[in-house]
């Protein structure tokens, strides 16, 4: 099993908004199929940690490609466009989880 987190370096000021564009964005992932349940979450502003950071994770049995035969990104409208306003940069993370048997 692997966690996957996407992370985004956001304009100053723009955090709580661009969070709630990549919550949306997550969603749709989730409702189409391609991802499990997705969290959205920053620190920076009522908690301590780094400021302007949006984060977004789920898991998966697999890496796979996203343009692998047979997916299909869903329809985020303007999602995208929006959220890249709000951006300076963004980045990924793949980590492997420990089973879950231990055994």
């Amino acid at each position: 099993m692997y966690l996957i987190r996407r992370v985004w370096n956001v304009k100053p000021g723009v955090t709580k908004q661009a969070a709630m564009i990549i919550d949306k964005i997550g969603k749709a992932y989730q409702d189409s199929g391609q991802r499990s349940e997705t969290r959205v979450y920053w620190s920076g502003y009522t908690v301590p940690g780094p400021a302007n950071k949006v984060y977004m994770d789920w898991t998966q049995e697999t890496i796979d490609s996203p343009y692998r035969e047979g997916s299909s990104a869903p329809n985020t409208g303007d999602l995208g466009a929006q959220l890249r306003e709000l951006t300076e940069d963004s980045y990924i993370e793949f980590y492997e989880m420990a089973p879950e048997d231990r055994g």
